[in-house]
């Protein structure tokens, strides 16, 4: 599963110029100003698993967090019928601008998004204006996904996408930050998480970016732990928004009320 970069020197989170070279809009051009089949796929899954959740759960006081949100809006709004709080965590500096520049009044790409969404009737019958909505409960906080185990419980409903595999080459890194993105949930809070399999790197403008190589099984043992009721599987959309990855993966279901313990073989 170790990636190393081309002089075979595995790259860790620490080492990437995050703030300095991450161009957001290039990012966001390339992939969040269209409805790409993927997220129209991933999008379905976790509006019926927060719906149902939520649905059953009945209504109470709610925090969501979004941990490394980048330029992607979705996952906030897929967690936005239930939430009276919603944290974007996001390290990168330009994607920070870019996140704090949307709470206003988000820009029409996102509009989709919603529309895919509004297809379960929470999203349809929010009863106010989305864009007002998110004004009033999404906040966003720079930080580090590795500073979440000082914040261990305290968020009930949490997204990751596309970020534990797409920080780093390695292996320990990709497992610790799911491990810290369960970590910071409540014992029996919804939880959704997007992978790209087996990612040889991306670009976000110019600079080009490291990936760790995981596919479904890494996904399914990084989350063992923390995790009840999951499930992880592929996406069925065969389109690709790049070259350089295999495919997608998704993983939903529950924070387990206490770490298990995992049989060493």
């Amino acid at each position: 599963m170790t990636q190393r970069s081309s002089q075979g020197v595995q790259v860790k989170n620490a080492d990437v110029p995050w703030d300095e070279a991450f161009d957001s809009i290039a990012y966001l051009d390339r992939n969040y100003r269209d409805l790409q089949p993927e997220d129209a796929e991933i999008l379905q899954i976790i509006r019926d698993h927060f719906g149902d959740h939520f649905r059953k759960q009945g209504v109470g006081s709610v925090s969501g967090i979004d941990v490394g949100a980048g330029v992607n809006l979705y996952p906030a709004l897929a967690m936005l019928p239930w939430c009276d709080e919603i944290t974007l965590f996001e390290r990168s500096s330009p994607n920070v601008k870019y996140l704090k520049g949307q709470v206003r009044s988000y820009e029409k790409n996102w509009d989709k998004f919603w529309t895919a969404l509004c297809r379960k009737k929470a999203y349809n019958s929010l009863g106010v204006d989305p864009r007002e909505r998110f004004r009033e409960v999404v906040k966003v906080e720079q930080g580090d996904i590795f500073e979440l185990k000082e914040h261990e419980g305290r968020w009930s409903v949490g997204t990751m996408f596309f970020v534990a595999e797409s920080m780093t080459t390695s292996p320990g890194e990709f497992a610790l930050g799911v491990e810290r993105f369960m970590r910071a949930l409540a014992p029996d809070a919804p939880f959704a998480a997007a992978f790209m399999a087996h990612s040889k790197g991306y670009h976000a403008g110019e600079h080009f970016f490291p990936a760790c190589d995981v596919g479904e099984s890494d996904v399914y043992a990084s989350l063992e732990r923390f995790a009840r009721d999951f499930k992880v599987m592929p996406l069925k959309s065969s389109a690709r928004v790049r070259k350089g990855y295999k495919g997608m993966i998704v993983a939903y279901g529950w924070r387990r009320n206490s770490d298990a313990a995992i049989p060493i073989d």
